[in-house]
């Protein structure tokens, strides 16, 4: 039974938080016939991916492999030259597309929806059905639902780096709005963030260094790291692996880190070492809401918290923090909050790194079948046996894929590859539909295409791909 069932007194559900998971859930309930109350505290709404993350990023991201590409390509007969950069001409470009999607896909969004009302200020539970709302103006509201989506995001983790709190470091909030490049940049972390906008920092021309406390994406099958090592130091970047930074100074104009691997000098630093879920202020344990030990909300398939008529979703939760997962939660907690019953799934999640080649994953790597005690056999594709690949005159990178031992029913995938997040959803597909390697192997991909390769590599558990001839059946 829905919320619409009853129009005479609809079910009231409040929303803390403007962002995919946010909206997504506002649409759903209202859809479904619940009056909607959205409270966001800050100035604007859309939360982290479209104003300060993923849109921003890869527009970055996008133009700074177009000035690299344009000094290095293979191709014969076309004069490679370093680009001019005007770094103020970008962000003004890329700062017009985020606000022309925030106003597309929230803000005129939320004005054609009579159900949907959104209350600004920060929020926080004095009893399990009651948020007192802080506006700006001092003014307190208090306000009483039904049913409370929590879906706060998160924000920035600062290491307790001495030092650190006092200068002006930048995150990727400040990095990604930031009107001029750096001379000499140091950024802090090997994960997703770290390794994208170090990378597009150097591609726009900053000399770029490295800290990483382990090796470069530590969670994920070591090839990957290894490799894009290699792609990162032949671009121009020192990389720093196994290093401790242990203190940091500014003298007003400089960076000075001491670190395990030396002193360094820049002018600026970019802390990207992971994000923190927004809960701190929320009053939780008021409202009998559990967190973890990071301060995640921690939910179930349904989306459901400890307190049966709250739910959570997106990056405050203990879920995988991408802004896909975030709105597929905040769908299902709509549905589940004004009566219906959906799970979310998260057996298969892709994922991918916006480096140059990209990182793309999916399912298990070999280590972890080990941990689980799965037996299982691998191959390993070189870029250079993908025609595409060749005809790209780019060949860096590999297809992975890992299959079950006995049945070659396909576990998980990993790429490195120019087009890897395009390549990774079709793994995607494989996996949620059980496929075998010769499954896989047998179906018909376009030529020329990059994709191509998971064909190929899920033909070299039988055959010797490098002895095919090209569009090899």
């Amino acid at each position: 039974m829905s919320a619409g069932d009853s129009t005479a007194n609809p079910l009231h559900v409040a929303i803390i938080g403007s962002g995919s998971g946010a909206f997504a859930a506002a649409l759903k309930a209202a859809e479904r016939g619940a009056r909607v109350t959205l409270v966001e505290a800050k100035p604007i709404i859309g939360g982290t991916c479209v104003n300060i993350g993923c849109v921003p990023s890869k527009i970055m991201i996008r133009g700074a492999h177009l000035a690299h590409q344009q000094a290095h390509h293979g191709f014969a007969g076309i004069s490679a030259r370093p680009a001019v950069i005007d770094r103020a001409a970008m962000l003004a470009q890329q700062q017009e597309r985020v606000a022309q999607l925030r106003h597309d896909k929230y803000e005129n969004l939320l004005e054609r929806q009579p159900n949907i009302d959104l209350l600004r200020g920060w929020a926080r539970f004095t009893d399990p059905h009651t948020l007192l709302i802080q506006r700006a103006n001092a003014a307190e509201v208090r306000l009483t639902a039904d049913r409370i989506l929590i879906a706060t995001g998160a924000s920035p983790l600062i290491p307790p780096i001495p030092g650190l709190a006092e200068t002006p470091y930048w995150t990727s909030t400040e990095a990604l709005v930031a009107s001029q490049v750096p001379r000499h940049l140091t950024v802090l972390g090997a994960s997703v963030v770290a390794l994208e906008l170090a990378q597009a920092f150097l591609r726009l021309g900053s000399d770029v260094t490295l800290l990483a406390r382990s090796t470069l994406l530590s969670r994920q099958d070591p090839a990957l790291g290894e490799a894009l090592l290699r792609v990162l130091e032949e671009e121009g970047a020192r990389v720093l692996l196994h290093t401790q930074l242990h203190a940091v100074r500014h003298d007003g104009e400089r960076f000075a880190l001491s670190s395990s691997a030396g002193d360094i000098d820049c002018d600026r630093l970019l802390v990207a070492t992971g994000r923190r879920p927004n809960s701190a202020r929320l009053g939780l344990e008021t409202a009998g809401v559990t967190t973890d030990a990071n301060g995640a909300v921690v939910v179930d398939q349904q989306l459901r918290t400890s307190a049966p008529h709250i739910y959570a979703a997106g990056d405050c939760t203990d879920q995988p923090q991408y802004v896909y997962v975030a709105a597929a939660a905040g769908t299902r907690a709509a549905v589940n909050m004004t009566g219906g019953d959906a799970a979310l799934d998260l057996s298969v999640v892709p994922a991918v790194v916006f480096t140059d080649p990209q990182v793309a994953t999916v399912g298990l790597t070999e280590n972890q079948a080990e941990v689980r005690g799965i037996a299982h056999e691998s191959r390993t594709l070189a870029l250079e046996n993908v025609p595409r690949a060749l005809a790209n005159f780019d060949t860096r990178g590999f297809i992975k894929l890992v299959a079950e031992k006995h049945s070659g029913r396909i576990l998980g995938c990993q790429v490195l590859a120019a087009e890897g997040g395009e390549i990774i959803q079709t793994a995607a597909l494989a996996l949620r539909n059980r496929l075998r390697v010769d499954d896989l192997a047998a179906q018909l991909f376009p030529y020329l295409t990059m994709v191509e390769g998971l064909k190929l590599c899920a033909q070299s558990f039988s055959k010797e791909v490098s002895q095919l001839s090209c569009c090899a059946g």
